[in-house]
């Protein structure tokens, strides 16, 4: 068990121990103790997660870190270097698989869902990362999601606005199947409809099930393995 955090507790962001006794195998090893020699670090890893979940968390500048967490410029070269490292991916997953293990399901998906969201851009975005989505009216961008049955984030690609659902899925299918050798099935709605199941089932042994939406109201579908 590691000591507390100096700069005090926070409920909403501070690690505790058994969140920290999670994520501390995760971490790649320092420097100094890989053979890479340097000094050792300064700053102990849990107070640098814990400033940078605090950022996040109230959605503030690196300089507006409250006295008590390591130098703002510390933090984000700790957060840069982690993130290079693939750490932030590491988290996610193992924390993924933790919650379907909770839910009593295997770590392992067997079906995903499919489906994008176009967001609006701000100004500062520049004309070559953007494009208009003409169906939602948005300038922008356009996250292209696969969850598991339960919501929890499978594989993720972001972009422009206005390219098609059904040609940005095969980016988004072919990272879900480098990721996932257990998912046979893909459910999503007529946007995807065409070639691209197709293609799904030939190149990634994927079916694509296409879902009709149902009007008024909604259909819930019967829980499984997955």
């Amino acid at each position: 068990m590691s000591a507390p955090p100096t700069c005090g507790f926070y409920p909403s962001s501070s690690l505790t121990d058994a969140q920290w006794a999670i994520i501390e195998p995760l971490l790649p090893a320092p420097g100094n103790t890989a053979g890479r020699g340097g000094r050792p670090e300064k700053h102990p890893r849990r107070l640098v997660l814990d400033a940078i979940f605090y950022l996040v968390r109230g959605g503030i500048a690196w300089r507006q870190l409250p006295v008590g967490f390591p130098p703002p410029t510390t933090v984000y070269d700790r957060f840069r270097a982690w993130a290079k490292a693939g750490v932030w991916q590491a988290v996610h997953d193992a924390l993924r698989d933790l919650v379907r293990v909770y839910e009593g399901h295997d770590p392992q998906p067997t079906a995903a869902i499919i489906d994008s969201q176009s967001v609006r851009g701000a100004d500062t975005v520049p004309r070559a990362s953007r494009g208009y989505d003409a169906g939602k009216k948005i300038n922008g961008t356009k996250r292209h999601l696969a969850v598991d049955t339960g919501g929890l984030l499978l594989a993720v690609i972001v972009t422009m606005a206005g390219l098609q659902d059904r040609d940005a899925a095969h980016r988004l299918l072919t990272g879900l199947r480098e990721r996932f050798t257990t998912i046979t099935l893909v459910w999503a709605d007529a946007g995807y409809a065409g070639r691209l199941l197709v293609w799904a089932r030939n190149v990634l042994h994927l079916t694509v099930q296409i879902v009709k939406r149902t009007e008024p109201g909604f259909v819930v579908l019967p829980a499984g393995g997955w």
